[in-house]
């Protein structure tokens, strides 16, 4: 099957592009390099998967690339993550979050693709939530432009549902972990701390700790791609473990891992930082009833991955 993967060379979008290789698919890669690494795409490149490198905010950039692939899946995940940078330059996040998107699905519509899976997020666009585990139809109350934009960008997606009867689905994804993580956004807290355990260094912790995240680890999200893409299920799905594990949590987790026995120094405190939500926790319940997908890895068990390859 042709897929094309926006964002594929970053963190989750190229071990996606390996899942895809491995179940046989041909590969086309668009992404700008900006945070993702050719070097997350070599073996795949290797394999046989074609990197163009470009930017969606560049419609006509976009267009060529979906002309030239001609792809059946198109698994959206180029994104401006960085929830800080959204808050200071707002303009610029929603130039590629959801000028971005427009771009893809106006390619995907021309060039006749059956599917768009589009990368969402689930505690950017909740906030503080009044429900835990909050589900799908809660109340949007994004605290940063970047839950914002990930809104307006999903509403496209209905929208182009509706308007030019393509199948799109958006998964909201919890708080991804995993190897090649790189350290941009509130997720890159693992790879953070995985590196300062390793280097034996003082982690710092923004706020006291007691914040919570829905940690997921990347090979279940690929999964989850996987499973969407050869569903029907539309609109919104969450994407997560469905419990709370606090940053403390996390540090604790990390220490009962270990790596060659070097303890976690005691971490330092700083103010927390403007736009962070407080608690987030996934409703999973319709990932598993209609899209029939729930997460495997443990955290503990992803953790000791991570430090495995470190």
């Amino acid at each position: 099957m042709d897929c094309l993967v926006t964002g594929g060379a970053g963190f989750i979008g190229s071990n996606l592009v390996d899942a895809l290789l491995t179940r046989g698919d041909a590969v086309t890669v668009f992404d700008n390099l900006s945070t993702g690494k050719r070097a997350n795409l070599d073996a795949a490149v290797e394999a046989g998967a074609e990197l163009h490198v470009g930017d969606l905010r560049n419609a006509e950039q976009v267009e060529q690339v979906f002309a030239a692939a001609e792809p059946e899946l198109v698994f959206h995940l180029g994104a401006q993550i960085d929830v800080r940078s959204s808050v200071r330059d707002p303009r610029a996040d929603a130039l590629v979050n959801v000028v971005g998107t427009i771009a893809v699905l106006e390619a995907a519509v021309r060039t006749g693709a059956r599917r768009v899976i589009n990368t969402s997020t689930g505690g950017g666009l909740y906030g503080d939530a009044a429900v835990l585990p909050t589900p799908e139809d809660h109340l949007f109350q994004p605290l940063a432009p970047y839950g914002q934009g990930k809104l307006a960008a999903e509403g496209y997606c209905e929208l182009y549902r509706k308007l030019h009867h393509l199948s799109t689905i958006s998964l909201r994804y919890g708080n991804v972990y995993g190897p090649r993580q790189d350290v941009h956004g509130e997720a890159g807290v693992v790879a953070i701390f995985c590196g300062h355990l390793v280097e034996g260094r003082m982690p710092t912790i923004y706020g006291d700790g007691n914040q919570t995240r829905d940690w997921v680890e990347v090979s279940d999200v690929v999964r989850a791609n996987l499973i969407a893409a050869d569903s029907d299920l539309g609109g919104p799905v969450n994407i997560g473990w469905g419990e709370e594990t606090s940053v403390l949590d996390l540090v604790a987790a990390l220490r009962d891992v270990g790596a060659n026995g070097r303890p976690l120094p005691e971490p330092r405190f700083e103010p927390e930082r403007a736009g962070e939500v407080r608690r987030s926790c996934l409703d999973v319940s319709k990932a598993r009833e209609q899209l029939g997908w729930e997460a495997k890895v443990r955290l503990r068990e992803g953790l000791a991955g991570i430090l495995a390859r470190l």
